[in-house]
């Protein structure tokens, strides 16, 4: 059996745990010695054998070694907690583009971390973050577009300052075209103003001036298998008729606006407002409708399309509609979107008149009301008849045989 030969340092600190805890087998056991032996060094260390030395202050050679064990340790540790850290950075994206490594890059060197384990665990080539860092061209600040002039031309060559086309802006604003967007602005300051100018700067104008309207956010749609059993190429061919309420504040009371409605020009034909309505108003109202656009004569007279309110299956309207040979068609119950066109100009009508306005006398409400009606057939542009008003599209294709999309309901 080949014996083992133990150095004199190695001697010494068994004798020092042995001596520290007066049981040299535990000691021996630990290192795997035979305990006479461990008793024998004991002894050889009290005769001096080997020289004067105080094993109380003698250096911990396991402890050295355990200590540069647990460096070592520290060291890995330190490098896979690095490694985790940088990589959340990293996860945050799904597949980083170079610019924001690179960026993960500079914030963990700068706080102290080697440039090369920053790179390795990121995946960069020290060459291509040294050319990054230090050949990259700069990134633009501003467009290369040329500058805004400041000013727009008219149709006649006359300059006009952008101060002062904002000053037409909030004109606007104030007036009839307070729920216009940038997009109809631009129509309107090019007929009104005869201005050459574009949507891109009427936008940049609306925003410097805080007067842009607020996106309207999309509704998901589903589809559903509609009754598309019309296809309208022309006015007075189909007319959707329904009855909106508002409310009097001062009075604590609803009032009734009923609307006729030609989906084709979407021109409210005629209205009827009131306290109450009846089957007999209802009758009086299309009437006035059908002399207004001289259809009382015509053989082919409007569709009339309702929901089926009370008044629209009462008897009384029935017997008009027979009475002046007029088709009168239902919609099915729960399906407001096959009267789509008057439901539209109700959303438009609380928007732009019954929410804007507080009522406190039906006098005021009438008022309002019959503003609105003469600003949304003359003045205000709708996108679905080439931007004009109502009006004007009818006037237009009666006369300059004007076309828009065929409309299918």
């Amino acid at each position: 059996m080949k014996r083992t030969k133990h150095s004199k340092d190695f001697k010494l600190q068994v004798v020092k745990e042995a001596t520290e805890t007066g049981n040299n087998s535990l000691v021996a056991r630990r290192y795997e010695l035979n305990p006479n032996m461990v008793s024998r060094w004991i002894r050889e260390y009290k005769d001096g054998k080997y020289g004067e030395v105080d094993v109380t202050v003698l250096p911990d050679i396991d402890s050295k070694e355990l200590s540069e064990e647990n460096e070592k340790l520290k060291i890995i540790l330190g490098e896979k907690d690095l490694e985790i850290a940088i990589l959340r950075d990293l996860i945050k994206k799904k597949n980083p583009p170079l610019a924001e490594k690179l960026e993960v890059a500079d914030r963990w060197i700068q706080k102290g971390y080697p440039i090369k384990k920053v790179l390795k665990i990121i995946g960069i080539s020290r060459s291509t973050y040294y050319y990054q860092k230090n050949y990259r061209v700069e990134e633009k600040k501003v467009s290369e577009g040329r500058p805004a002039p400041g000013y727009s031309i008219k149709e006649d060559g006359q300059k006009v300052s952008d101060e002062q086309i904002k000053e037409y802006l909030l004109e606007e604003i104030a007036g009839d075209g307070f729920n216009y967007g940038y997009r109809k602005l631009t129509k309107l300051l090019r007929r009104k103003y005869h201005l050459i100018i574009n949507k891109k700067k009427v936008y940049r104008l609306c925003k410097e001036l805080d007067i842009l309207r607020p996106q309207r956010q999309k509704k998901v749609s589903y589809p559903r298998k509609l009754a598309r059993n019309r296809t309208i190429k022309s006015s007075n061919k189909l007319w959707e008729i329904d009855i909106k309420y508002g409310y009097i504040e001062g009075e604590d009371r609803f009032f009734f606006v009923l609307s006729i409605i030609d989906v084709y020009d979407r021109s409210i034909v005629e209205y009827y407002m009131g306290l109450s309505c009846t089957a007999k108003d209802l009758k009086q109202t299309l009437l006035r409708a059908l002399f207004k656009r001289q259809q009382i004569n015509e053989r082919e007279k409007p569709v009339i399309r309702t929901d089926n309110g009370p008044q629209f299956i009462s008897h009384t309207f029935e017997e008009f509609c027979e009475k002046y040979t007029l088709e009168h068609e239902r919609i099915p119950p729960k399906t407001p979107n096959m009267n789509a066109h008057i439901e539209s100009f109700h959303r438009i009508f609380e928007d732009d008149c019954l929410s804007r306005w507080q009522f406190e006398t039906y006098a005021q409400a009438y008022e309002s009301v019959a503003e609105f009606m003469v600003f949304y057939n003359e003045r205000r542009m709708h996108s679905s008849i080439l931007d004009l008003s109502p009006n004007e599209f009818y006037e237009q294709q009666q006369c300059e045989n004007v076309k828009i999309k065929e409309v299918r309901v």
